[in-house]
């Protein structure tokens, strides 16, 4: 069995907006001008906003460990893979039913958020197993897409929805998540037969939504997890691993470090009563501002809830 590794004390927003050191933020500037140049970003305007938001742009830079040349080329890359595979139209033209249906095989929003305001994700595998036949149903392609459009439900609806929300260092915005990965009643042969589902996300996510993983705790991990470990780790860059913490039999000593009682479901040592099947239970504060949890793709902008655009935003010349 892994050592419990216990949840360090640490700076969430260190390297964000706000929170920058002066040689961040001359990386930044430097990292900002070389991708105006390479044309893969428009600046703004008096009339026009900047292509990318600057949440965005650092989340690369940390990603590469503040070396613009480094964290250029991974944002091309995963510009080159966005059009690659039409990720806007893609996510605007998914149907609502599928959408909602997809979301059972993946890390699910709890509605509730940590501490420090970053949104609460579940994982808990054993709830795949009874479904994996309708998961392997689905086309490869088709699963791959499904992975993409829940990746743009987190980026584009989650996080802006829970920065605009009152959270501790606000306005710092929200690009990370809180996750808890309940081991608690799978199989070693459950767990093999699930790899490549589990290691086509995570490879995604690294590549192409970097630093959006934040802390992360693994929960009743069976006797065999070293095994499962073993597999796991190459899945994720140095600076993921070292976010993942393995808890013990009591994960809720842990987690109500990071997470307030009432926001915390009850299998982890809460008093919300949430499961991984729910939908996203929203506090207080997000009912005020956007009443109940909407379905299908949907965005949060201008302090509101928006459908998207089909149409890819275009650089300016």
């Amino acid at each position: 069995m892994l050592p419990e590794t216990p949840l360090p004390p640490h700076d969430t927003f260190s390297g964000h907006l706000g929170h920058l050191s002066a040689q961040q933020e001359e990386a930044f500037a430097v990292f900002k001008e070389g991708l105006r140049r390479a044309s893969l970003y428009q600046p703004p305007t008096d009339t026009l906003k900047a292509s990318h938001d600057d949440t965005t742009l650092l989340r690369f830079l940390r990603a590469r460990s503040w070396q613009p040349s480094a964290a250029q080329k991974q944002f091309h890359d995963a510009e080159d893979w966005r059009r690659k595979h039409g990720v806007y139209s893609l996510y605007s033209s998914f149907e609502p039913e599928e959408f909602e249906s997809a979301k059972r095989f993946y890390p699910r929003w709890t509605g509730r958020r940590d501490k420090k305001g970053l949104p609460l994700y579940v994982y808990r595998l054993a709830s795949l197993v009874p479904i994996e036949k309708e998961l392997n149903a689905v086309s490869a392609e088709r699963r791959y897409q499904r992975i993409i459009a829940l990746y743009e439900l987190m980026t584009r609806f989650c996080f802006p929805l829970c920065t605009a929300l009152p959270h501790p260092s606000s306005p710092t915005p929200i690009s990370s998540t809180t996750s808890i990965i309940d081991l608690e009643g799978v199989s070693l042969g459950a767990m093999w037969r699930l790899r490549n589902h589990l290691q086509e996300a995570s490879r995604l996510a690294t590549a192409n939504y970097p630093e959006t993983l934040g802390t992360i705790a693994i929960v009743n991990s069976p006797p065999f997890f070293p095994t499962v470990w073993g597999w796991i780790k190459g899945w994720f860059d140095e600076g993921t691993r070292n976010k993942i913490h393995v808890l013990g039999k009591d994960p809720g000593q842990g987690l109500l470090g990071l997470v307030d009682a009432e926001d915390l479901p009850k299998p982890y040592g809460g008093g919300l009563d949430w499961k991984f099947e729910d939908e996203p239970m929203l506090d207080r504060d997000a009912q005020n501002l956007i009443g109940e949890m909407p379905k299908g793709p949907i965005i949060f902008e201008n302090n509101k809830i928006q459908w998207p655009s089909v149409m890819e935003p275009k650089m300016q010349d």
